[in-house]
């Protein structure tokens, strides 16, 4: 092959335009933003700026705003993905509130920012369905822990997401270096009350 048309080869090549990838590229920026937006948003809080999220993520700013509109839905897709995990764990037969709790313990502590921004926004849809998420997986949950003994049957799906609305915020608020101490003392209260009383007994 003569060097010319080697040479004109390897031109036509490098002029031809990059094959778009379409969704699987979609899809693999909206992971890398998500990804980024918990270790910013845990790192340097909720009012971190829009771009920064981008450029930890090594995404142009055009597709974080295609994904994500606003910063809240952004906060609420890292939400959706912790409630992802949350139904993996629910779907085994031997998974518990308890088992619950301590994968709910693990994300306050690095998503305390978050937890300030959906509460004041659980007005939006895009924050609404998450109680709704969470509701109908808190529920499966318990129906498995009052069957088995393990839950008091007076306990309801209502019940059981106060008790994880306040764990999550009491661990987030402690100071980083208390929170596994706090969590402890914290799951220690919550157990107790959702635990079956014996017959007479007063708590």
């Amino acid at each position: 092959m003569s060097g010319i048309r080697l040479l004109v080869m390897v031109t036509d090549a490098e002029e031809r335009p990059r094959k778009n990838r379409g969704p699987a590229a979609a899809a693999e920026n909206r992971r890398a933003l998500v990804a980024a937006a918990r270790a910013v948003f845990a790192d340097d809080g909720f009012a971190v700026p829009f771009s920064a999220i981008a450029r930890r993520a090594g995404v142009g700013q055009g597709s974080l705003y295609r994904h994500f509109p606003t910063k809240i839905a952004l906060a609420a897709a890292v939400f959706d993905d912790d409630i992802d995990e949350m139904e993996r764990l629910a779907s085994s037969p031997d998974a518990t509130f308890d088992g619950l709790l301590d994968l709910v313990v693990a994300r306050a502590a690095v998503s305390a920012a978050l937890i300030d921004a959906i509460t004041a926004e659980r007005d939006q849809l895009v924050v609404q369905h998450l109680g709704i998420r969470m509701s109908e997986l808190v529920s499966r949950v318990i129906a498995r822990d009052i069957e088995a003994g393990r839950m008091s049957p007076d306990v309801d799906a209502r019940d059981a997401l106060t008790a994880v609305s306040m764990l999550a915020r009491i661990v987030a608020d402690a100071l980083p270096d208390e929170r596994p101490d706090t969590a402890v003392r914290a799951r220690r209260v919550v157990t107790h009350g959702l635990r079956p009383r014996a017959v007479g007994s007063r708590g």
